[in-house]
């Protein structure tokens, strides 16, 4: 599909503008600037390389989780900046990524937007990370949401008791799940120019639910 797709940096500054929760990341065009960046946001760290050509991060070692120290950064930095430029020539490196380490206890989910050619733009959730893939257990509304749309939404899939104190594990805030749900439907109402949009995963918490991974695909201007 033609258009013009964000990075993850562009595409969480488009979210955090439209009141979705996301994580702080920032961009690193060299290593130097990839450690005094994780000075800034703390360690552990997370880095990805950033590339509009690029989507599958992980299957070329795009991604780094858990480094420990401003030092390892900035060396995974250097070091996965020159694989990635060494496996994918053709590749366009913008740098990379950085964040800190969200803390463990959290259930993946995923929320999207996809443009129907005849309903318009479709909201879904789902589970998020790997399991969006291997079971595709999602709902789908339409834009806009409503309010009892979400509450549906969250409570509809088949994995809807892993967000409900699974075998020990914490209640996820379903209150803060529909919040973003109804935040993401806001913004594709108001950016018919949104082709798609993906959140995965999305971090859901006892307390809150945030957004670590971000994809947007505009359409290019006339």
């Amino acid at each position: 599909m033609p258009g013009r797709v964000l990075n993850e940096i562009e595409a969480k500054a488009l979210l955090h503008d439209a009141g979705v929760p996301v994580t702080p990341t920032a961009l690193a065009r060299t290593p130097a600037e990839a450690r005094a960046l994780a000075e800034q946001l703390g360690c552990p760290a997370v880095i990805k390389i950033v590339s509009p050509d690029i989507t599958h991060k992980t299957d070329i070692g795009g991604v780094q989780l858990d480094l420990p120290a401003p030092a390892a950064v900035e060396n995974a930095a250097a070091q996965m900046l020159a694989a990635v430029s060494a496996t994918q020539p053709q590749a366009r490196i913008t740098g990379v990524s950085v964040q800190a380490m969200a803390p463990p206890g959290a259930v993946e989910v995923i929320v999207g937007v996809q443009l129907d050619p005849q309903f318009g733009p479709l909201i879904m959730f789902g589970l998020g990370g790997v399991l969006a893939e291997v079971f595709a257990d999602v709902a789908f509304r339409l834009v806009p949401l409503r309010e009892r749309d979400a509450r549906q939404m969250v409570r509809e899939i088949r994995g809807a008791r892993l967000l409900q104190g699974w075998r020990g594990r914490a209640t996820v805030n379903l209150h803060a799940l529909e919040r973003l749900l109804l935040l993401v439907s806001a913004l594709a109402e108001q950016r018919p120019d949104i082709l798609e949009l993906d959140l995965n995963p999305v971090l859901a918490y006892a307390d809150r639910a945030v957004a670590v991974d971000a994809r947007v695909l505009l359409r290019e201007a006339a």
